[in-house]
């Protein structure tokens, strides 16, 4: 069973890394939670490192001047791994060859710079999708209309063989009061479509070795035992933590906050039944990160 906590501080002293999940912990979209960055900033005082680990499709580099922006300071974490670097570094790799359809926003462009650190990179060509080799997708064109608006590109493109690159796994955010579509509910639209989607950020594999990298380059060496994923995203941060085998802080207050009728503090009955239905189970929950 699940303990609720009153603090980061509560169990600290616990644990040596944080792993830490941005929209809806450190940030609503719009601003920074002034108490995650403080708890964020107590841990580092305490001697701890923290990793933002996020499912952004971009680069660390955009992420931090999006932080900036956000007034998410840069003395509340060490170091950032992206889903966006996973899923890029795969590109540039050839994963889903060389002519790809894109689907994003404009902001999400910067996803097609080049990345230093790849050795004889794929000469990357975007092209329209009848042209295409494969797709990359950072995200919904409309991030607010339906993803089924997509079946019949992804018809076709299933029909050619296509693989979709998700640079983003998760379903939905929460921008503000606003809910909005992200990359992986088209992901998950292609797959039930019988499509081939490949994913590189939480809970798969890729961005939790990003992650270890990022922690290795800062020259902290940690056992599993010693590090923390902290996240709203009960599919995304509470699972892929469990399929690293590392604890977990569920942050309630985020995007189940509905469903585990929080607002200072999830309703213990309310979490419980969440968790039970969603066949999770992370060692502590909290309403919001403090």
């Amino acid at each position: 069973m699940t303990q609720i906590i009153s603090s980061l501080a509560d169990i600290a002293d616990r644990y040596d890394v944080l792993l830490v999940d941005l929209w809806g912990c450190v940030h609503n979209g719009v601003t920074a939670h002034e108490e995650a960055v403080a708890a964020l900033r107590g841990f580092k005082q305490g001697g701890g490192t923290v990793v933002l680990l996020t499912n952004a499709p971009r680069s660390r580099h955009e992420v931090a001047k999006q932080l900036v922006r956000l007034n998410v300071p840069e003395d509340c974490y060490d170091s950032i791994a992206t889903s966006g670097d996973s899923a890029r570094a795969a590109m540039f790799r050839g994963a889903v060859g060389e002519k790809v359809w894109f689907m994003g926003l404009p902001f999400d462009e910067t996803f097609f710079a080049p990345m230093e650190l790849i050795d004889d990179p794929v000469n990357i060509q975007r092209v329209e999708l009848e042209d295409a080799d494969g797709i990359v997708c950072c995200g919904p064109f409309d991030p607010h209309a339906d993803p089924a608006v997509n079946r019949p590109q992804f018809l076709y493109a299933k029909q050619k063989g296509l693989k979709l690159l998700c640079a983003n796994p998760d379903i939905v955010v929460d921008r503000g009061e606003k809910r909005e579509w992200c990359a992986g509910a088209l992901a998950a639209l292609y797959t039930e479509m019988g499509g081939e989607s490949l994913y590189f950020g939480k809970p798969h594999p890729p961005i939790y070795d990003l992650a270890r990298r990022r922690i290795a380059a800062l020259g902290v060496d940690v056992e599993p035992n010693r590090i923390l994923a902290i996240g709203d995203g009960i599919h995304t941060d509470i699972d892929g933590a469990m399929g690293e085998d590392i604890d977990s802080l569920f942050i309630s207050g985020g995007l189940a906050a509905s469903e585990t009728k929080t607002s200072h503090q999830p309703d213990p009955e309310a979490l419980s039944a969440y968790l039970a239905k969603e066949n999770a189970s992370p060692p502590y929950t909290i309403g919001q990160l403090r």
